[in-house]
């Protein structure tokens, strides 16, 4: 039976996996990333996690066919190079060079995001969908776009216009779908609405316990009607992008992973009303909108299932 190493490599953890041709998970080991160190410090417990990965599965490393790897930041995955990851402050990095050196097998470097959503295809939300695109509402706005189990590489679609001269964003432009449905975009718009109604449930809760993407949902829950008109402009702004991304690749279904994506249906049910009233009416079969499933599992089956084919 073939195997595959398939590695996370996050900004504050390692996480690797011995993965078979099916995307299931015979072995896994992390250790912490220390980002402050030297890429090729940080490289040296990335091949350690996949030996120790390959050792909790029972298997040699001469049973590994290939290493899929994943990360943050601009890829180029032709030639195995990580051009820049801003988390661990890496520039040109070899480093499939370097693995392929290490384990004398093929390696690949993905985008963190393009990985996950590939996990889903194989194992997770998404399942046997032709066209499958993953959103994660995290720090940012992460979409992963898979068509016949193959990720598209390059898109940024995070940093599409969906309200012009909007908010600014990091990239540089003004109003991109990061802007105002990633995370931190949401925190933003939170910590406006406190100090804009200081009296409000929502403004009691987020000076206790601070501000974090849940807490307009935990002041909705107790019934504040500013946490709740909040929430459903989120929601627009959220059906929006995804409305853009469906009508412009009609896949079979949309997943949502991140922290936001936690409130799970109560997030999903307004959310899908809203992008079925907004997307294109020739689309015959929208999109079925879900709440991914494997977590951090999806790098490690992802990354993995990237390589299977070499």
């Amino acid at each position: 039976m073939p195997f595959f190493a398939g590695v996370d490599i996050g900004g504050t953890n390692i996480k690797a996996g011995i993965v078979d041709y099916n995307g299931d998970i015979y072995g896994e080991a992390d250790t912490p990333t220390g980002a402050d160190r030297p890429q090729d410090v940080v490289f040296e417990d990335i091949l350690g996690a996949v030996k120790k990965a390959a050792e909790n599965a029972k298997i040699n490393l001469s049973d590994i066919k290939a290493v899929g790897m994943g990360s943050p930041g601009v890829m180029d995955s032709e030639k195995g190079v990580v051009i820049y990851n801003n988390n661990l402050g890496w520039k040109d990095f070899h480093i499939c060079d370097k693995m392929t050196e290490a384990l004398k097998v093929p390696s690949v470097i993905e985008n963190d995001a393009d990985a996950a959503a590939l996990g889903e295809v194989i194992a997770g939300s998404a399942k046997g969908a032709k066209r499958a695109i993953i959103v994660t509402l995290g720090t940012g706005v992460g979409v992963g776009i898979v068509i016949n189990e193959k990720i598209l590489r390059g898109s940024e679609f995070g940093h599409m216009v969906i309200k012009h001269n909007g908010r600014p964003c990091n990239c540089g432009r003004r109003g991109c779908f990061e802007s105002y449905c990633s995370a931190t975009g949401l925190i933003n718009m939170t910590k406006e609405k406190i100090a804009e109604y200081p009296e409000s449930t929502l403004a009691k809760i987020g000076n206790k316990d601070g501000v974090n993407g849940k807490t307009v949902f935990d002041a909705a829950e107790m019934g504040d009607e500013v946490a709740k008109k909040l929430i459903d402009e989120y929601l627009d702004y959220l059906a929006c992008g995804l409305a853009n991304l469906i009508d412009g690749l009609q896949p079979e279904v949309v997943g949502l992973s991140g922290g936001v994506a936690k409130q799970g249906e109560k997030l999903l049910k307004p959310l899908r009303e809203k992008v079925y009233a907004e997307i294109y009416k020739g689309i015959l079969t929208p999109a079925k909108i879900v709440t991914c499933t494997l977590g951090y599992k999806a790098g490690v089956i992802g990354t993995a299932m990237a390589v299977r084919d070499l």
